[in-house]
């Protein structure tokens, strides 16, 4: 009998804890015997409220792998990890490495794989903001540049890789010099459908906890480097969002990543300090767990967020988004009208907001596949 493919995942931050789990669900499940999955945890996301309460209430499989490497500047961070990770691709010797998205664990186990020969498949391949002052984007590409399959989420990220190169061509023995790139969907549209029902019967019951009804709130999130560390970008969202409260006489749910949370705790700004922790409508909570976050999405009137999944997760909930960003590599959204780019500017943010609270959404086709990405993922590394 032929021995299961072994991969070994590799995962660090929120985000790539909620992906794994679609592909976890079809390995346990349509293709039990034929893949077996070891999954190292980096602990870039080393926050119980970031990492282990999506373990928790997801029923996501256990890391077998702690590295324990978060903390640190990025050069810290990524050589911790690619020691690391080099020792555990050695011991384990497993058919290939699976990554996630964009962040320093996706570098780290990019660069530990390909040196060693083991072939790496990248999951969100090809996505571009066209940014490279974001250090996203500098992982990005150098996890497609060594990729053996390319897993692209949207036709846009497709075009992206032929771009740059990449043959789009059928491959039947792919290697890192002739990758395979695949349209297989996107594997959060796959968790957004699987978890949503659960959700509405399982989650903490934030939105009734905090008396607010559907529609009748805003939620937003702030965590890029880019906003939460420079006081000005902050302190300008902030002003924002409290008007955009005050104006439309609608509260403001705020779940705060740690670092947007140390970051206010310091801000230059006493007088923005005492107004975020006096203002009655706006909610800061802690980091949302996943089923919260999805409940507060789902029943939100808008999203108004620096977050890449973010933005899609309210696309799949029909629900607009307002992009604390100059650009996204979700360009789809932002073309059918279904999301606005409008930096940390308090004059867009708060037209942005406006349009989205007087006009309806716009119809569009489903952009992210059929709900089927881990599955057809699972299909294409097995062939």
């Amino acid at each position: 009998m032929k021995r299961p493919l072994h991969i070994l995942t590799v995962i660090g931050a929120r985000p790539q804890i909620i992906k794994a789990s679609a592909i976890s669900r079809a390995v346990a499940g349509p293709f039990v015997g034929r893949i077996t999955e070891t999954i190292l945890h980096t602990g870039q996301h080393y926050d119980a409220n970031m990492s282990q309460v999506f373990f928790d209430e997801l029923g996501i499989p256990q890391p077998q792998i702690q590295l324990g490497a978060g903390g640190g500047s990025h050069g810290q961070q990524v050589a911790r990890m690619l020691e690391s990770i080099e020792e555990r691709i050695l011991e384990l010797k497993p058919d290939l490495v699976l990554l996630y998205g964009d962040t320093n664990s996706t570098l780290a186990g990019a660069l530990a794989a390909s040196k060693l020969h083991v072939p790496v498949a990248h999951v969100e391949a090809g996505l571009r903001s066209y940014n490279k002052a974001m250090p996203e984007e500098l992982n990005r590409i150098v996890c497609d540049q060594c990729s053996t399959w390319l897993f692209c989420p949207t036709p846009a990220s497709v075009k992206n890789l032929e771009r740059e190169g990449f043959s789009t061509a059928p491959v039947q023995h792919p290697t890192i010099d002739r990758p395979l790139v695949l349209l297989p969907g996107d594997v959060m549209y796959d968790n957004s459908m699987h978890f949503a029902r659960l959700a509405s019967t399982r989650s903490g019951g934030v939105v009734q906890a905090l008396g607010l009804r559907p529609e009748g709130y805003l939620l937003a999130t702030v965590h890029r480097e880019a906003n939460t560390n420079d006081p000005k970008r902050l302190a300008a969202i902030l002003d924002a969002l409290l008007e955009a409260q005050a104006t439309h006489g609608i509260p403001v749910v705020l779940p705060l990543h740690p670092r947007t949370r140390k970051c206010l705790g310091s801000h230059p700004d006493a007088l923005l300090r005492e107004r975020v922790a006096a203002a009655k409508d706006l909610h800061v909570l802690p980091p949302a767990g996943f089923l919260d976050m999805v409940d507060l999405e789902r029943k939100a009137r808008l999203v108004i967020t620096d977050s890449g999944g973010v933005q899609k997760e309210a696309f799949f909930f029909g629900r607009p988004a307002v992009v604390l960003r100059n650009e996204t590599e979700w360009v789809e959204l932002v073309e059918a009208g279904q999301a606005m780019l409008v930096d940390a500017d308090p004059e867009r943010i708060r037209a942005a907001i406006d349009h989205f609270m007087h006009h309806s959404l716009p119809k569009v086709p489903a952009l992210y596949g059929d709900g089927d990405a881990a599955e057809r993922i699972c299909a294409a590394l097995l062939n």
